[in-house]
């Protein structure tokens, strides 16, 4: 299922680094009971895009143990590795070098540099130094951040393919919190923009995408759900809706009608 190069192959793709993908969830492989339900969500969800936390999840390092390389083939999905785990940029540099070797030189990847091991906030000062070292070894990445539109931009500078801001805590559920903060990092962005964190259900993803977000990055959402190769489904079904809907466009919010919704001429007496 890998992505074709051409974008003009697809309709609206979701464009990163070059190359494009019909869709526009990302999903992440951890939490799940077994790697058979992880590939049972995933293939609910249509994600193209896999998330793998490269200090969690076996892809080769562990001979010994099973590997998700077998549930989720390289040649199926696009593999993000990411850096989850990681409180200083040395340790996100050398983690994500460690995958570009397992995955046999592959760039695209998902840097992640973390603050706080209770709130899981982003330390934005190690994350653009690693972002810094990364962009220049070249590697494509994608940045989780916090909200803050400055940094966001500062990001993009430095050469980040996607800038992914949380909406909320990791793992939180809390859905979209900060949505005028989202807006100015998308108004700004010549690069996608991917709320990372704190979605919880399909409303949230929605929302996300009706603001104009290039794409949600989720995990817990679907692997803690009751059933989460139903959530998954769902949350495609919200990212389709959601994208829909921002193309659409909605129509203005008022305090009240100004004009009644149905006709007054021509009414049957």
């Amino acid at each position: 299922m890998n992505a074709p190069s051409d974008p003009a192959a697809l309709a609206d793709p979701l464009i990163v680094a070059g190359r494009a993908y019909r869709s526009r969830l990302l999903v992440g492989t951890g939490k799940y009971r077994d790697f058979d339900e992880t590939r049972a969500a995933i293939i609910a969800s249509g994600a193209e895009i896999v998330t793998v936390a490269i200090r969690r999840t076996n892809i080769g390092q562990d001979a010994n143990t099973p590997s998700l390389l077998d549930a989720l083939p390289p040649s199926e999905f696009t593999y993000l590795p990411n850096s989850a785990g990681c409180y200083s940029a040395d340790d996100a540099v050398r983690t994500l070098k460690l995958a570009r070797e397992l995955l046999d030189g592959h760039a695209l990847v998902k840097l992640e540099v973390l603050g706080d091991s209770n709130t899981l906030f982003p330390n934005v000062r190690e994350t653009m130094k690693a972002a810094e070292r990364l962009v220049a070894d070249g590697f494509q990445v994608m940045v989780y951040t916090s909200d803050d539109p400055i940094i966001a931009r500062e990001l993009e500078q430095i050469g980040c393919v996607a800038i992914m801001p949380l909406a909320s805590l990791i793992g939180s559920g809390m859905g979209i919190l900060n949505s005028w903060n989202l807006r100015l990092i998308i108004d700004q962005a010549r690069v996608p923009v991917l709320v990372d964190a704190g979605v919880g259900t399909a409303s949230d993803a929605a929302i996300a995408m009706e603001l104009g977000c290039a794409g949600v990055l989720m995990n817990t959402a679907i692997a803690l759900a009751r059933e989460p190769v139903r959530m998954a489904r769902a949350m495609r079904l919200a990212i389709d809706a959601g994208r829909e809907a921002f193309l659409a466009g909605r129509m203005p919010r008022k305090l009240y009608a100004a004009s009644p919704s149905s006709p007054t001429s021509g009414l049957i007496t």
